[in-house]
């Protein structure tokens, strides 16, 4: 994964899972604001395991990325069978990606034979898939005092969203907000992957007074001096608060435009002679049907009154 590829692929497989929660998570509530419950994945119109099959097969080949393709043997292993210093992070990867692919796999098993507690056991899942990626990247064998590190460090904080998120479906799955809160997390953990490969591993993209050093076959961001890497730890900072501040109108934006699509139509009315016209007729509608009550409740009493009368005759 300590690539320009090895980020940008996986980060653009969330990008696209974020943005078909989102979209599916708001078209939902849109169609159904009274009844909504809030799944944990979502079924395709023509094939309906396709989200959970994309999650396995991009789970499987970072798998295979990690522990047979990239390194130079083909497998992660030294000549006696230990795992060497160099592959540690491989492994810290690949174990990520199998927690998701298991998250995956278990979810279509449950879907298929459909205990009472499929939704909170699937939902279960998906947070410990979370958990493991928070765990493992706070506990990166990789550098955590350069540029590297501080995209990692603000990755944790998008991760722990999501996990947070993601336990709270199982209290709250009615709340479209706790959903709309974990499709976006999804989506910027995505987006900010893909921010990760590119301005690490892009040489005319790195910090002022910052370079690329080779470390035991991995490319680690290093700074000639303290003042350097400081600059570029602010510069991350920068960076990331920008991003942030671009999700939240991009989800608030994404959700008005689906509004229009799915959304029930408002009928709006101007303040003034309109309103008052409207008055006026209210009060005209209220007097006629007084006036009605009115005729109605004399004409019964009359009739009471002389029906004694007419038996005596």
């Amino acid at each position: 994964m300590g690539t320009l590829v090895g980020h940008v692929v996986p980060g653009f497989g969330f990008v696209l899972i974020g943005l078909w929660h989102l979209f599916n998570h708001i078209k939902l509530h849109l169609q159904h604001p009274n009844s909504y419950r809030a799944p944990i994945w979502f079924p395709a119109s023509k094939f309906r395991y396709l989200e959970l099959l994309l999650i396995i097969l991009g789970s499987s080949a970072s798998v295979a990325m990690e522990l047979f393709i990239s390194p130079e043997k083909h497998q992660p292993f030294d000549d006696d069978g230990t795992i060497p210093s160099n592959h540690l992070h491989n492994f810290e990867h690949a174990s990520i990606s199998m927690t998701f692919l298991v998250y995956a796999a278990s979810a279509i098993v449950l879907n298929k034979l459909a205990p009472r507690a499929q939704h909170g056991l699937t939902q279960l899942l998906g947070a410990v898939a979370f958990g493991q990626q928070l765990l493992l990247f706070h506990l990166h064998s990789s550098d955590h005092l350069g540029p590297e590190g501080q995209y990692h460090l603000l990755l944790q904080l998008v991760i722990l969203v999501s996990l947070i998120t993601t336990l709270m479906g199982l209290g709250f799955p009615k709340s479209f907000l706790v959903s709309f809160v974990r499709s976006l997390s999804i989506f910027f953990q995505g987006l900010w992957l893909m921010v990760m490969g590119v301005m690490l591993w892009t040489p005319g993209l790195i910090s002022k007074g910052c370079f690329l050093n080779d470390e035991e076959g991995h490319e680690v961001v290093k700074c000639q001096s303290e003042e350097a890497r400081h600059r570029a730890l602010s510069l991350v900072n920068l960076l990331f608060s920008w991003f942030l501040i671009g999700i939240a109108v991009f989800g608030v934006a994404f959700y008005l435009v689906l509004v229009k699509f799915y959304g029930e139509k408002v009928e709006y009315f101007t303040l003034g002679s309109d309103r008052e016209s409207e008055e006026d007729d209210d009060v005209e509608s209220q007097k006629r049907s007084n006036g009605e009550d009115l005729k109605s409740f004399v004409d019964h009493m009359g009739k009471t009154a002389f029906a004694p009368i007419d038996m005596e005759r």
